[in-house]
């Protein structure tokens, strides 16, 4: 019934009894639309403080930032398995063949060094005779080395001998080779993974740098060159880093969404990294691995973690709770802290102080800094003093927390921010408190999310992965390269040196041996970074 067009008239003759039902009714949708109102409008606050706000959180005593959507342009997006490998020819313009070219190529890049692999004499002496042989022109090769802010080509001269009577030749035996008949070198390689991987540079930026040094390498040509690194040999230390990891008593865990663009699936389908990382404060090697999923389901931890037993400090996401239901003889699950004082401080940070919310909130994240506060101050004393003091000096400020919750809950709206906060640490509630029956246990999961953070640096350079094997190769490379930043070595010196290592190991069919580890002691000098000089993660 249409009553705006109605007269004085016609509504004067309306029953009272009905003016007062339309009336209530209107009141009603009033105060519903209104509500509506509110609550888009304190969403839209809080989605513009994330995408446009202060990331970090000025009064946590670790800072962290939380990164929800990540997309990343991987090197393998433009990765083509039968692109041709290039020669020396191929790393210069691409034009019309000439004689002696290749020769004229080279002659542009200056820096030049010599490798003689000779056969010793009295090694020749005993093959032939003495005095029966002599030295033929040498077997030359040519590789390109890459050194930080310039190239150089090696050339390895093989030696070539025969007897007097040129029926017997032999040569020396030349270097092990990462890809045969490939002009890359661990040099290279290292720095290509270098500028990816820890520096965020995308291939065809890199491809642009190569080319303003007159190098010339496609970038596919350099997704293929990591992927194959990935695949043939640093997958052999992952696989021995996962059997280290899941001996741990304790992990952080978190997991994080991506594109991968030819999965088999529809558009945009978001498939998974899920990143495992050891204690940070333990003094036992540091571990982090990362494991490629087209999913987000329970099915993944459970099977990357088939023979962990232990505890799992992970944020409030619901498939670790699971993992703990169907297995409880196998896994603990702990929350985390930093979570739970996220959803209170970003309605500080996005709120215009009305009707109170903006002050509650306000009380929740003071009170979650109390905690953290006597927690530090726990750490003061011994480590077999810390359970007990944290029970007697933290553990009433956790009880005083969780009463509160309960009491605000029940007069806020539970669809307003703040009522999902509190309904939030209710839920936690249970997880929260884990650290209380163990010394061992954190507050948080920073130590998951720091490990995630370099995908977050690189999210406006990367855009997707193209192929689940270029997700997969990445997983690999990320979980070495943070792995070795987490035990505080020279990433560039320290995948140079496996990439020298590894070819003759794995193509021997041994296994990688312990010294190769990133935790080793027997790594040389070189590899290891000075303690005083700050992670390229905190630069």
């Amino acid at each position: 019934m249409d009553v705006t067009s109605w007269t004085t008239e016609q509504l004067e003759k309306i029953p009272s009894d009905i003016l007062a039902k339309m009336y209530m009714e209107i009141m009603q949708s009033n105060a519903e639309l209104k509500r509506t109102i509110e609550l888009l409008t304190e969403q839209i606050r809080i989605m513009n403080q994330r995408q446009y706000g202060r990331k970090t959180e000025s009064q946590l005593f670790d800072k962290i930032q939380m990164q929800f959507d990540l997309g990343f342009n991987e090197p393998e997006a433009t990765a083509d398995s039968n692109e041709k490998e290039p020669c020396m020819d191929d790393v210069k313009p691409r034009r019309k063949k000439q004689k002696g070219s290749k020769k004229n190529n080279l002659a542009k890049i200056t820096n030049r060094r010599d490798v003689n692999v000779e056969i010793p004499k009295e090694e020749l002496d005993q093959k032939f005779g003495e005095g029966k042989w002599k030295k033929l022109p040498d077997q030359i090769i040519e590789k390109l080395e890459h050194h930080p802010a310039y190239f150089e080509v090696v050339s390895y001269h093989i030696g070539v001998y025969a007897a007097d009577d040129n029926q017997t030749i032999v040569r020396a035996e030349k270097p092990v080779e990462m890809f045969p008949k490939s002009v890359c070198t661990a040099s290279l390689l290292s720095s290509i993974i270098f500028a990816k991987y820890v520096n965020h540079v995308p291939l065809y930026r890199q491809e642009q740098v190569y080319c303003a040094n007159d190098v010339f390498i496609n970038r596919r040509v350099m997704a293929n060159w990591v992927i194959r690194a990935a695949q043939e040999y640093f997958q052999n230390v992952f696989d021995r880093m996962r059997s280290v990891l899941i001996s741990r008593r304790y992990l952080h865990a978190d997991e994080t969404p991506f594109l991968v663009n030819k999965d088999g699936r529809p558009a945009n389908s978001k498939s998974y990294m899920w990143v495992y990382r050891t204690m940070a404060e333990a003094d036992e090697p540091q571990i982090v691995l990362y494991q490629y999923c087209p999913t987000r389901g329970h099915q993944n931890p459970k099977g990357f973690l088939e023979e962990f037993k232990g505890t799992l400090i992970t944020d409030g996401y619901q498939v670790y709770h699971k993992l703990e239901k169907d297995t409880p003889d196998q896994f603990r699950v702990t929350g985390c802290w930093v979570h739970c004082k996220r959803k209170f401080s970003e309605i500080v940070k996005s709120s215009d102080k009305v009707k109170g919310k903006s002050l509650l909130a306000e009380e929740g994240v003071k009170k979650i800094s109390e905690i953290y506060k006597k927690e530090k101050e726990c750490h003061k004393e011994p480590d077999e003093q810390l359970l007990r003091k944290r029970q007697e000096t933290v553990g009433p400020l956790v009880d005083e927390f969780f009463t509160w919750v309960k009491e605000n809950s029940e007069w806020v709206d539970e669809e307003s921010a703040i009522g999902r906060a509190f309904t939030y640490a209710k839920n936690q509630e249970k997880y929260l408190r884990e650290f209380l029956n163990d010394e061992n246990v954190p507050l948080d999961n920073n130590a998951a999310e720091r490990a995630i953070r370099p995908f977050c640096i690189g999210k406006k350079n990367w855009v997707m992965i193209d192929t689940p094997a270029g997700a997969e190769s990445s997983a690999v490379i990320y979980s070495i390269v943070e792995t070795a930043k987490a035990n505080n070595l020279n990433i560039y010196e320290y995948m140079k040196y496996l990439l020298e290592e590894l070819p003759e190991i794995v193509q021997k069919g041994k296994e990688v041996p312990e010294r190769l580890m990133p935790w080793s002691a027997e790594l040389p000098d070189k590899v290891r970074k000075p303690k005083s000089v700050p992670d390229s993660s905190d630069c």
